[in-house]
């Protein structure tokens, strides 16, 4: 299976190859870009199609996911129409820069990235956790005692959990994410520690074993991405995203992919 939080991870946290290099050939004078959508009638959204629950290609060959449903809400939001822009890590920073999209999902916010782009408000919680089965009771950090833990080696998963686990915790580590998500479905560990949109995956691909989110770690929710200086835009986002907060637009989207409640903290 696909296992999305590694790359995302490489994606959202490391700093950005050439991001800088790239952001800066974009200019300051560009026309208002709120006004620009509003002219055209489209808002130009970039989005991951490979990452699933925020984004994958449906049986239908359509795109489906949060930041799909995100998308149509700031397109009902800016009263214009969506027009999704499949991008990946490796480009989607230089099609912000090069105005071929408007704004980007799904982006961690980091000190890096804050000199040469924007974020609005977080619209969805994305963070690592715990995860097992339903009937294993554990609440906390202090409950992975005597418990044993699958993560990849050397990843953000394995240093949050290696910070926290009590000494009698096993802390088993594989090369790659497959690695530990299949020992877990396998039943040679009780618990791992996976990005709460691969939990979310695995929760709805394997109802038998009845996983469920035990307690989360590192948290680097998702902010919509625009460029600099766009200011009448970035307002206009946030008032979209306060709204769905307040009338439960987000935390049904929630629901629906990541199968958990939008954090209160959000």
């Amino acid at each position: 299976m696909k296992t999305p939080s590694f790359a995302r991870h490489t994606v959202r946290l490391c700093s950005s190859l050439l991001l800088g290099g790239l952001l800066l050939t974009s200019s300051a004078s560009h026309a208002d870009a709120l006004q620009d959508i509003q002219k055209n009638g489209v808002l130009r959204v970039g989005v991951f199609q490979d990452y699933p629950p925020f984004g994958s290609i449906g049986p239908d060959m359509k795109p489906h996911g949060y930041d799909i449903d995100m998308a149509e809400l700031l397109g009902k939001a800016l009263k214009v129409k969506v027009d999704l822009v499949a991008i990946t890590g490796d480009n989607r920073m230089a099609f912000l820069a090069d105005h071929k999209v408007d704004v980007l999902l799904s982006v961690g916010q980091t000190p890096e990235r804050a000199k040469v782009i924007d974020f609005t408000d977080a619209y969805a919680p994305y963070y690592l956790a715990v995860f097992g089965p339903t009937a294993l009771k554990v609440k906390n950090a202090g409950d992975l005692a005597g418990k044993t833990i699958s993560v990849a080696r050397g990843t953000l998963e394995d240093l949050s959990v290696s910070k926290v686990a009590p000494s009698s915790a096993t802390i088993k580590r594989f090369d790659d994410p497959n690695g530990a998500i299949s020992a877990f479905l396998s039943s040679q560990v009780q618990l791992m520690v996976v990005g709460n949109d691969v939990g979310a995956t695995i929760i709805a691909r394997q109802p038998a074993i009845k996983p469920e989110q035990k307690f989360s770690l590192f948290s680097s929710p998702d902010h919509v991405g625009l460029n600099k200086n766009e200011g009448p835009l970035k307002e206009k986002i946030n008032l979209a995203i306060a709204k769905a907060k307040k009338d439960g637009s987000l935390n049904a989207i929630s629901q629906k992919w990541l199968r958990t409640p939008l954090p209160a903290t959000l």
